[in-house]
């Protein structure tokens, strides 16, 4: 069975909690669910992974390559200032889609730029919790 990795950055695990204006009220465990459940009906397992440190996330891609078909990732705000990521990124083959549920363009200047964006295989941001999902579809469509 193939299995794609749910990967989430810094400050994630207060979905719900944090800023719920912007991010809206749906916590963690709830997007997981959501992904699981539409990934089972294609016969793909998820797994995930939430980390507040820049070093773990990195070992997660490192040991992701080649053992799984994709990776979702919202790295958070590691997005805009993690050169290590983005080189963690771009030395595997998974593919890696990022995800954001705000829209980084649309917010402050900081925000407005990924270090990923170049190496991942797409980027979904200002979608809502919807993001993660589009991610999980955009692997099917990569099978057919």
């Amino acid at each position: 069975m193939e299995k794609i990795l749910l990967l989430n950055g810094p400050n994630l695990n207060m979905l719900g909690k944090r800023n719920p204006q912007v991010y809206g009220t749906v916590n963690f465990e709830t997007i997981e669910k959501r992904v699981r459940n539409f990934l089972v009906e294609h016969d793909i397992s998820l797994e995930s992974f939430q980390s507040n440190h820049e070093g773990e996330l990195i070992d997660a891609l490192h040991e992701a390559d080649d053992n799984y078909s994709g990776i979702i990732f919202n790295p958070g705000a590691y997005s805009h200032t993690s050169i290590a990521l983005r080189d963690a990124v771009e030395a595997i083959s998974t593919p890696v889609v990022e995800v954001h549920i705000s829209n980084i363009y649309a917010r402050e200047s900081f925000r407005q730029y990924s270090y990923l964006a170049p190496v991942v295989s797409g980027q979904i941001t200002g979608f809502g919790i919807e993001g993660y999902l589009m991610a999980a579809y955009s692997f099917l469509k990569k099978q057919s």
